[in-house]
């Protein structure tokens, strides 16, 4: 584990004090009446993921590669889905479901097809060819325990991300499994921390690593699980839309049809090309 801290978060306990600031098998449609203990005995039974990317390298002052255009744009690609279930239904809390459960079920989920998703193309993200956790023109940073910003190549903010989350996600006093515990009243703004880094996650894949995803043809499942993600932080507000802006050309073809498959638009609305002059960070 890193003991990594974000700098925003008042702590309540141990695990808190990793942030100073998950999709598929545990989601029901809209409406379905799921018992809670079935969430926790799932959650509680998930095993703890093998971190399989480990990275020293440090950034040496060279700019990242980037694709010269926004490949995962194309009409071609940005049609590609593993499923044609409707999102913006699944993600809709169901009927009995207390909402930090449902919160703490699916940002569970989120968080190992995150992880899985980067797994696959963890090879290519190096501290050689992403010397820094860039997307677009936003460069992210992490923060230490005692709130220093910290710049580290892609790899190693990934490794950062994923091994905070997971400490989290099995922590009994923040994320319980156990019928009676009490979630946190931190629970909520815990989650949101945990969605913005996920997204960061999400958003390196697409800006660095879709090359390599297409010729994994794994594609169809990385825009499943985009859409899913975005559409379930929407429908709970766990993300800053400003969060999320740079990524919002893609977001508006991929969730345009409420989640659905053949997402429309030829890909260049949004993210005007002024705007990647401009280098921002985070």
């Amino acid at each position: 584990m890193v003991g990594s801290a974000l700098q925003s978060v008042e702590p309540r306990s141990e695990a808190e004090c990793l942030f100073s600031e998950i999709p598929s098998s545990s989601l029901c449609p809209g409406g379905a009446s799921v018992p809670v203990g079935s969430l926790r005995r799932r959650r509680e039974g998930e095993q703890p993921l093998r971190q399989v990317w480990k990275s020293k390298a440090k950034p040496n002052g060279k700019k990242p590669a980037t694709e010269e255009k926004k490949m995962y744009l194309e009409p071609e690609y940005t049609k590609s889905r593993i499923t044609d279930v409707g999102f913006k239904e699944l993600v809709v809390l169901p009927r009995e479901i207390d909402l930090n459960e449902w919160l703490a079920s699916n940002t569970t989920t989120f968080f190992h097809h995150v992880n899985l998703q980067y797994s696959t193309i963890s090879e290519f993200c190096t501290g050689e060819a992403c010397q820094t956790m860039a997307v677009c023109n936003t460069q992210y940073y992490w923060y230490d325990e005692r709130g220093k910003k910290v710049k580290c190549t892609a790899p190693q903010y990934v490794d950062f991300v994923m091994s905070s989350v997971q400490k989290l996600v099995t922590d009994e006093d923040v994320f319980p499994t156990k019928y009676g515990r009490e979630f946190p009243s931190s629970f909520e703004s815990l989650v949101k921390k945990i969605c913005k880094y996920l997204f960061h996650v999400l958003a390196h894949i697409y800006w660095s690593h879709f090359k390599e995803t297409l010729a994994l043809e794994l594609h169809g499942h990385l825009n499943t699980l985009y859409v899913h993600f975005i559409l379930f932080a929407r429908e709970f507000n766990l993300l800053d839309p400003k969060e999320t802006a740079v990524m919002d050309d893609l977001t508006e073809v991929l969730c345009s049809a409420g989640g659905r498959g053949g997402g429309g638009g030829d890909g260049a609305s949004g993210g005007g090309t002024g705007a990647q002059n401009h280098v921002k960070e985070r």
